[in-house]
């Protein structure tokens, strides 16, 4: 049975591609703009969270808040990769398409395409790097040179690093001090908590439509968050189970039972 035809929706329930103007404002999200604001001034901005806790999310919901005529943002989800692979990962961003392998040179083009963009267009440079724990200790240590312009006198490019807590541990190394030093704010991704879970399920369901009455029961709310340890991307997965094992029963609410069902699939 589609689960989605029997509820009435209108799109998909709990898929992370929600439009950032129908995410739900959530406290870790508002920490993440707030800061986000300061770090436009310069220097690096430190996001760590658990697995699936929101800070893809977070950041995508932020960056709607900043116009592209003023605010480039260059988003890179982080490897095992040289620096060199970053690098070109960074000069794609910004428009360069090259098959340079020499990391000076495509350290000495992305500073001049960058210098040239902010002094021509006046735009900000974000670099946004997910999955950031997953960084070489090497390439923590180029990435203070590679912020660094006109004897560290320009501040042209900011720098947001968000991954696991092991991110933290790792620019702790000797090698990554000088990229520390610049840190000027960071922030942890906490766990949702029942209430904004309940409201969570809620707003989600007034963005996707169909039945009016509200779905999930009150113990259901409670298995989700009990079961979910408050990390979001397991809400979703774990609510949109329940509905699957609710249409399946030809119910019209879940229940806790249903949640369960849906706990059993998840790793």
């Amino acid at each position: 049975m589609n689960y989605s035809e029997y509820f009435g929706f209108k799109e998909e329930p709990f898929t992370s591609d929600v439009n950032t103007k129908n995410l739900l404002k959530l406290p870790n999200m508002v920490q993440v703009k707030e800061r986000f604001d300061y770090v436009l001034k310069g220097g690096v901005f430190v996001i760590t969270g658990e697995v699936g806790s929101g800070k893809s999310t977070s950041l995508r919901w932020t960056q709607g808040h900043y116009h592209p005529s003023q605010h480039l943002f260059i988003n890179i989800v982080a490897s095992c990769g040289s620096v060199i692979e970053l690098y070109r990962q960074i000069c794609w961003g910004l428009g360069i398409n090259t098959q340079v392998s020499s990391r000076t040179r495509l350290l000495r083009l992305m500073h001049e395409t960058i210098s040239e963009i902010t002094q021509t267009k006046k735009q900000k440079i974000i670099v946004i790097i997910d999955e950031a724990h997953l960084l070489r200790p090497d390439v923590f240590a180029e990435l203070h040179t590679a912020t660094q312009f006109e004897n560290d006198s320009k501040n042209w490019v900011s720098l947001v690093l968000a991954g696991l807590v092991t991110l933290i541990d790792k620019l702790t190394y000797r090698s990554s001090l000088p990229l520390a030093s610049r840190v000027v704010t960071k922030t942890h991704l906490s766990n949702l908590n029942q209430e904004q879970i309940k409201i969570y399920l809620e707003h989600h369901q007034q963005n996707i439509g169909g039945l009016k009455k509200q779905l999930f029961t009150e113990p259901a709310v409670f298995a989700i968050v009990q079961a979910s340890g408050g990390v979001l991307r397991r809400t979703n997965h774990l609510a949109r189970g329940g509905l699957i094992a609710a249409a399946t029963e030809k119910e019209t609410s879940v229940t806790a039972e249903h949640i369960r069902i849906a706990a059993t699939e998840l790793i």
